[in-house]
């Protein structure tokens, strides 16, 4: 047995890098997890954010589905109280149409972005309350089968646009069991509650007409060298950039030097930055195997979605290059 492999693309912006260079090297890193056995590419709504650029994420779909032949490509995810259920049928039936058999719907319920950017969206923090029944409304639109009489989303795709459910607690665990939809767990930024989430959905599983038992999907992050050192060395400079961005979110205009940041991580007020990426494959392909092999036994993972956030695009695309191909299943746990 086998566990599958996806690429999470965050279409990352890097710092004197522009974002037409981030949408290039996202069909590259497409193109190469589909060179590398990869089921699918994700891209994830987020907005106001000058690091990522896949805010607008139907768009940035059908631009690396134009740059690529047979990959599955999709949204992890749309955050669904930010739109309307009808318009987000419309987008992802005219991608269906325009790519059959190669687009993913996955779902999140979180605004994607600050509480000021929320507002600019037109959203209350009252919306993602009404996130369960927008699953359902959308789901009658992609379907056939609408739920609003005399409304229907046009075009609607002759293909099947599968839904899956992306979350980072109990609720979407819940939810997706529920609704008998493919769960996928945040755990590559929000990793605490995945044991006890993967257990919860399974435990309220009711088969549907898309799902007959239930498919767990969990994402970490991964950086894949030639060597141990170099991996490490990688990782060093992606979350030393990364604490750096969380930081001047609340200092902007102040610049932290390499060994400020580096002090941060190793100090108990960095402790929280450090537990996000709990989850973190380091090393040559064998070493990222294995941990890949054990953080999925230990979930009963039916698919692993991978982050490789090296700040260098040469060094992602080696890690995704390394990385790929399906891990093989162990009884073993973290």
């Amino acid at each position: 047995m086998t566990t599958a492999l996806s690429l999470l693309d965050l279409a990352t912006v890097n710092r004197g890098q522009t974002a037409r260079e981030s949408f290039d090297n996202s069909v590259r890193l497409a193109q190469t997890a589909e060179r590398s056995g990869y089921r699918r590419v994700w891209y994830a709504e987020h907005h106001n954010m000058k690091s990522i650029a896949s805010s607008a994420t139907s768009v940035l779909i059908a631009h690396v589905a134009n740059h690529t032949e047979s990959i599955r490509l999709g949204a992890g995810g749309i955050m669904l109280p930010n739109h309307s259920p009808l318009v987000i049928a419309e987008q992802f039936g005219t991608l269906e149409t325009l790519h059959p058999g190669r687009i993913d719907l996955g779902l999140g319920r979180a605004p994607g972005s600050d509480q000021t950017t929320l507002r600019a969206l037109r959203r209350t923090n009252e919306t993602a309350d009404a996130f369960p029944n927008d699953v359902l409304e959308l789901q009658g639109y992609l379907s056939g089968k609408s739920r609003v009489p005399g409304v229907q989303a046009v075009p609607r795709a002759e293909g099947i646009v599968p839904l899956y459910i992306l979350g980072s607690s109990l609720f979407g665990a819940q939810l997706a069991g529920y609704l008998g939809l493919p769960y996928a767990f945040a755990s590559h930024f929000a990793p605490d509650a995945l044991h006890e989430a993967v257990d919860v959905y399974r435990d309220t599983f009711k088969p549907s007409e898309q799902q007959a038992e239930p498919y767990v999907m969990a994402a970490l992050n991964v950086f894949a060298a030639e060597t141990f050192e170099a991996a490490a060395e990688q990782k060093k400079i992606a979350y030393r950039a990364r604490a750096r961005a969380f930081i001047k979110r609340g200092a902007a205009g102040v610049d932290f030097s390499d060994d400020e940041i580096d002090a941060l991580l190793v100090s108990p007020q960095g402790a929280q930055l450090n537990a996000m990426t709990k989850y973190t494959a380091v090393g040559t392909r064998d070493d990222v195997h294995a941990y890949l092999a054990e953080f999925a036994a230990s979930i009963g993972a039916d698919e692993l979605v991978l982050a490789h956030p090296a700040t260098e695009i040469a060094d992602r695309l080696r890690s995704v290059e390394l990385t790929g191909g399906a891990v093989p299943a162990t009884a073993a746990a973290i």
